[in-house]
């Protein structure tokens, strides 16, 4: 394997993260599905859907950074990984922006049958 640049020892990894890290990362990940999961007995009206996406970001965030090594990446790498959530948000939000403009609610029309005359 050396004709690929690697070396035979092991010690060619490309990120080490030390353990601690890494399961200081777990645990709060771990921290952060107990918070989703008790958020869902509460009711905090319009912002539920906000704290589970903040949660949700924090939690990809963590994932992105540290698992995936984001963190200790070319800038570059981290550029194309975050505009392609930009993106998928644009995307989303045009969607939704669109539906909203051609209907004024998302509940389905349902067509009674016609009272037939003479019973």
């Amino acid at each position: 394997m050396a004709a690929h640049g690697h070396s035979d020892d092991g010690t060619d990894f490309a990120h080490p993260m030390p353990l601690p890290v890494l399961l200081a990362v777990f645990f709060a990940l771990v921290i952060l599905t107990i918070i989703t999961v008790a958020q869902a007995s509460l009711d905090l009206g319009s912002f539920d859907v906000a704290v589970v996406m903040g949660i949700a970001t924090i939690k990809a965030i963590l994932v992105g950074a540290f698992f995936m090594h984001l963190i200790a990446d070319k800038p570059f790498n981290i550029i194309v990984f975050l505009s392609s959530f930009v993106f998928v948000g644009l995307f989303v939000i045009f969607t939704l922006s669109d539906s909203k403009m051609t209907s004024p609610a998302f509940e389905p029309k349902i067509d009674e049958p016609a009272a037939t005359a003479g019973m």
